[in-house]
């Protein structure tokens, strides 16, 4: 890896948030805009791979050829999108990494992009949540309702739920400014930094919130799905241990061991190690085999680890990490996370391994840990290294 590129995360408002009014192309065509105010990059890249996870409306089209264009780069790069849910971005960083390893290609542009005001979750109107037989042979559920099943398989309180979300927005608010970070004019202001924080959030605040999940009637669905697994007596998550919806983009570049003297860039980080799995639907704990799988390929344990970056997709997915892989909790997502900052879905790949690079590099660590759940048991992991 030999650069990293985001915007500012902005929040989704009823009356349009501060990024509403940039159409998403742009989004991301101001990040490849960027990229190429830094070095050559746009004259050697051979693809960028875009994540999006709902592709539809503004987001349709081959949008990473359209950005590219956008941006005015030459006519020979190419572009194209995958699609994974949640993990999008890391799905896009993954592939591009893999054909770079191939010797397919020298350089490629990765990342992605999620207008949520323009374009939002569920507007595609995927199978899986409007047909009922899909719904039932796949296990789909709000992923909400997945959370609180795996809150409650884990014995995390509302309380405990609610703690975290606490320090999510105080680490968020005493993190520092990202280098990584392209400030966005738009109207009469700037956005130059993430929005969302709530740096005197408290315990009391949070415990009058409502649940949100405990009377849906996707209940029925886990009861048929998993029989065996708790439900919990009442709702555990809610709006505020949930993660805020957010607009942005990221791009991150990959290149070779050679790309680095064409570039004139000096490398960042290996990736060491990846990993795509999952666990049947409706369960979210897919990236905890993610991470292990990933960790072996890099030749890695846990204890290796200096940096973890796990996407607060709700609460409970940190303190499941967390559990499960016997992690310092202060090593892992020691800037905050989406419970205060929002989650762009497909943009999220390419801002978690942003925030990894930085703290790697602030705290002079060797090796991070990158992992995203996702709907219908899916969970992707990357394992950075450090040079």
């Amino acid at each position: 890896m030999y650069d990293a590129v985001r915007l500012p995360r902005a929040r989704v408002r009823r009356h349009g948030g501060a990024l509403a009014g940039i159409p998403p192309v742009e989004l991301i065509g101001r990040l490849l805009t960027a990229l190429g105010d830094r070095s050559p990059v746009s004259q050697v890249t051979d693809d960028v791979i875009l994540g999006i996870s709902t592709v539809t409306g503004e987001h349709a089209g081959d949008l990473a050829r359209a950005a590219v264009q956008w941006a005015r780069w030459p006519d020979h790069v190419p572009g194209g999108v995958v699609s994974r849910l949640c993990c999008s971005g890391l799905d896009a960083l993954d592939s591009a990494a893999a054909r770079v390893s191939a010797g397919v290609a020298r350089v490629i542009v990765a990342g992605g992009v999620e207008s949520m005001s323009r374009v939002p979750m569920l507007s595609d109107s995927p199978p899986i949540a409007t047909d009922p037989d899909l719904g039932e042979r796949t296990g789909f559920v709000t992923i909400g309702v997945s959370a609180d099943l795996t809150a409650a398989r884990y014995g995390f309180s509302r309380e405990a739920l609610d703690s975290y979300a606490v320090q999510s927005h105080r680490r968020a608010a005493a993190a520092p400014a990202s280098p990584a970070v392209v400030p966005v004019r738009t109207g009469g202001a700037e956005l130059t930094s993430d929005e969302g924080i709530r740096s005197d959030i408290t315990l009391e605040d949070l415990a009058v919130l409502p649940a949100l999940f405990g009377d849906d009637p996707a209940w029925e669905r886990v009861a048929r799905q998993l029989p065996e697994s708790p439900r919990p007596g009442i709702g555990l998550h809610t709006v505020a241990t949930a993660p805020q919806l957010a607009d942005c983009a990221s791009a991150v570049v990959i290149g070779n061991a050679e790309a680095g003297s064409v570039l004139a860039l000096p490398a960042r980080a290996q990736i060491a190690g990846t990993a795509h799995t999952a666990v049947r639907s409706p369960l979210l704990t897919a990236p905890v085999e993610a991470a292990r799988r990933a960790l072996e390929k890099a030749g890695l344990t846990p204890a290796d680890l200096d940096i973890v970056e796990v996407n607060e997709s709700f609460a409970v997915t940190p303190l499941m990490m967390i559990d499960e892989l016997d992690i310092d909790p202060a090593r892992v997502n020691a800037c905050g996370g989406a419970l205060a900052v929002g989650h762009p879905l497909g943009a999220t790949g390419g801002i978690l391994v942003a925030h990894a690079l930085e703290q790697l590099e602030r705290t002079d660590g060797e090796h991070a840990l990158v992992t995203i759940p996702a709907a219908l048991g899916l969970g992707a992991a990357m394992v950075l290294r450090r040079v």
